[in-house]
């Protein structure tokens, strides 16, 4: 049995897709999601197989989605869209398969075959997706967008990923990793991340380590590991 996503903004979409799945017998639907930002947290704490992906949602479209999920939990995809124009565009993002809206049983028995003789090989799904150009964060039980050229600095701790702006720090379901890899900002330690274009300067400490001081004040550990890759970023 392969454990399924399904993420569309449109209720009695993901009520017909979850039946349809469950009928060919050959998944669990372990969650289904409205939007991206709960997509990501289901993803990251469910790990399932396969995500059946709308396409077409508010904020945060299918493909942008792709790139905000880290590839240590990436599942296969299968896109599921009402236009038939999106469908080139699903395999250059290297999705399993597509499904038109209306769903036709027919066609959904051909995906779940792709999909048994993917997961028979012990192929690992990878995707591209676009560069992230806005962090959705969690605050206040709102949900906030960010702009990359906002943001200080990320930190990553026990309490999970914070976005540090000049206004506060903000919780992302992001990880470090997908941050580094989708956007301009530069690792300065395991454990953070920095705006180069918000240092106003750099601390050097007796230690080989130094520190980030960014244009708001605040302070940012450096590790002798990544000195010398962020002086030589921010001098040149």
């Amino acid at each position: 049995m392969m454990r399924a996503l399904i993420v569309d903004d449109e209720i009695y979409s993901r009520e017909e897709i979850e039946a349809m799945l469950v009928e060919t017998g050959e998944f669990i639907v372990s969650g289904k999601c409205a939007n991206a930002l709960e997509a990501i947290q289901a993803i990251n704490r469910d790990k399932p197989d396969v995500l059946f992906l709308d396409v077409q949602m508010p904020v945060i479209n299918g493909f942008e989605l792709l790139g905000m999920i880290d590839e240590k939990v990436m599942p296969s995809v299968v896109f599921v869209t009402a236009y038939d124009t999106y469908a080139l565009k699903a395999f250059e993002e290297n999705a399993l398969d597509y499904l038109l809206k209306p769903v036709e049983k027919e066609r959904l028995a051909k995906t779940v075959e792709k999909l048994k003789k993917r997961f028979n090989e012990g192929l690992k799904p990878v995707f591209s997706g676009p560069d992230i150009k806005k962090i959705p964060c969690i605050h206040s039980s709102r949900i906030k967008l960010i702009n990359i050229p906002e943001v200080e600095s990320v930190r990553s701790g026990e309490t999970g990923v914070f976005v540090i702006c000049q206004n506060g720090a903000f919780y992302t379901d992001l990880t470090l990793q997908v941050l580094e890899n989708k956007t301009d900002l530069v690792r300065c330690h395991k454990q953070f991340l920095i705006n180069i274009d918000l240092v106003d300067e750099i601390l050097l400490r007796e230690n080989g380590a130094a520190e980030v001081r960014t244009k708001s004040g605040r302070l940012v550990p450096v590790s002798r590991r990544y000195l010398k890759i962020l002086r030589e970023k921010w001098l040149f």
